[in-house]
């Protein structure tokens, strides 16, 4: 922990009340790609200062990195904790950490070259031990008992860009979601991984995202009862105006959809990730530069599920305005946020993150 920041958190129920936090940082100046817990730590990955766990029963954070001389990489895209291992992905394979043993080992992976060796997403299914793999190119599905590795091609339509994965969600007993450069495939568990109509895909043809955009790139996906909300990459060149048109869908599982985007009040339309507290949807926004090609941060936003008002969070003595903000975890208690600077952890009261739903 490196000190306390005060902050005035601007709550937007209908009574419009503020309310004072505090907020803690943690791992200053870190890049912070992926907050995850297990078996009370939590874990975070960087890119640059390898992997992080934090102990909540010692208060203490534990370092892996080159710096340290016990972990030979720095830059972790992804990552996933199970009972007895901690998964890791990289641009050049899966890193994977023996609990008991307190050793990292890595694994490559043959098919799909070099960019299959890329992990942008892990996930963790405890129901049945095993880690879902999402590559740049082509998705894996390990059985951590069995030590048995599946590749699957999940191209769709001829688009390669349906077989790069970025997300990957957990839906109950039953489905996975699995969020690519070009919509999403979701997977029935109660059938065989062979069987095709275990398959579905939802791409942005028709009414599927308001067909909005040439392709439709998922970043993160939350699951809210008989809701799902995407939030999408954006991506817009002076020839390409509207191939990633961004923003955060609404869905109903069946035919609905809702757009959230800068019209409503968000900065702008990128989304690099979203959570959940009672009837409030945070989002981590950005900008995307078309002539530098490159995405600017621009801060935290909270959008009210009823009444669809976008609100966004200033801190003060943190310059959220140009952060980026790429990874969220509510713990029931605060919310962790990570960005491209560092960890903030904020404390919420039961009016915000206990709100009961009407």
């Amino acid at each position: 922990m490196k000190g306390f920041i005060t902050i005035l958190l601007l709550l937007f129920f209908s009574t419009n009340i503020s309310s004072q936090v505090n907020v803690r940082k943690y791992l200053n100046g870190a890049n912070i790609t992926a907050i995850i817990p297990g078996n009370n730590k939590l874990w975070v990955s960087t890119y640059g200062e390898g992997i992080y766990y934090y102990s909540f029963k010692n208060q203490k954070w534990t370092n892996f990195s080159t710096k340290n001389k016990n972990l030979n990489d720095d830059f972790f895209y992804s990552l996933a904790v199970g009972k007895k291992y901690v998964w890791a992905g990289t641009t050049d394979g899966l890193f994977i950490y023996n609990k008991r043993k307190k050793r990292w080992t890595k694994r490559k992976f043959a098919k799909g070259g070099e960019l299959g060796n890329w992990i942008r997403s892990l996930c963790y299914d405890k129901s049945n031990n095993t880690l879902w793999i999402g590559r740049f190119k082509n998705l894996t599905l390990y059985d951590v008992k069995k030590r048995k590795y599946q590749d699957f091609d999940l191209t769709k339509n001829n688009d390669p860009k349906t077989n790069n994965f970025k997300t990957i969600k957990i839906d109950g007993d039953s489905l996975i979601w699995l969020g690519t450069e070009a919509g999403v495939h979701i997977y029935n568990k109660k059938l065989s991984l062979q069987n095709l109509n275990a398959w579905s895909f939802i791409g942005n043809e028709g009414n599927d995202f308001n067909g909005d955009g040439e392709a439709i790139s998922v970043s993160d996906i939350l699951l809210d009862g008989k809701y799902v909300w995407f939030a999408t990459d954006e991506f817009v060149t002076s020839k390409k105006p509207k191939f990633n048109v961004g923003g955060i869908y609404k869905f109903d599982r069946k035919f609905n959809w809702e757009r959230i985007s800068k019209r409503d009040g968000l900065a702008d339309n990128g989304v690099f990730a979203l959570a959940k507290t009672g009837n409030k949807i945070w989002a981590g926004i950005y900008s995307f530069y078309t002539r530098e090609k490159k995405e600017l941060g621009r801060g935290l936003f909270i959008i009210d599920k009823r009444t669809r008002k976008v609100k966004r969070l200033d801190f003060d003595n943190v310059d959220m305005f140009s952060t980026k903000v790429q990874a969220l975890y509510f713990d029931g208690a605060s919310m962790w946020i990570g960005t491209d600077n560092g960890l903030l952890v904020l404390h919420l009261d039961n009016p915000l993150a206990h709100i009961k739903k009407k």
